[in-house]
């Protein structure tokens, strides 16, 4: 594995922007050496941004991804980040099993009303075709 990184190569390794990477440095996420204007990463750089973007994939605020990695910067122990990062998925999967109820009380709705219009359109329809049967049949008795 390399030792360092441009900028450009780990947006290609993780399919992200540049621009997205400068962004994670504004706000403190990732802290590349510089060479003249050029960045240059660390293998520490690029773990930060893994990390980092899993815990979006996962739905987490920048703040909060922020403290897991400040948390093994600090050096407070690995067993804490661990313990802090379990108590943070759960949470996050308790909130996404919610949604999931949500979501499918949502679509259970939807399909009870699209089948009360279809049930309504083919009552109609059905009204419709009769009435016309009959206009028809109408017109035909008076001009006999």
């Amino acid at each position: 594995m390399q030792e360092t990184y441009s900028i450009s190569e780990l947006g290609k390794e993780f399919g992200i922007t540049t621009r997205a990477i400068r962004f994670y440095e504004d706000k403190e996420l990732l802290s590349p050496t510089r060479q003249g204007g050029r960045r240059i990463y660390s293998r520490a750089d690029r773990t930060r941004l893994k990390l980092l973007l899993r815990g979006k994939r996962l739905g987490w605020p920048l703040e909060e991804i922020k403290s897991v990695l400040n948390m093994y910067d600090a050096g407070d122990g690995e067993l804490d980040q661990l313990q802090y990062t379990a108590k943070k998925i759960e949470q996050r999967r308790q909130q996404l099993l919610r949604q999931k109820q949500d979501i499918n009380a949502a679509l259970a709705d939807l399909d009870r009303i699209q089948n009360r219009c279809v049930s309504h359109m083919a009552t109609l329809n059905s009204c419709n075709d009769n009435h016309s049967s009959q206009n028809h049949q109408s017109q035909k008795e008076t001009s006999s």
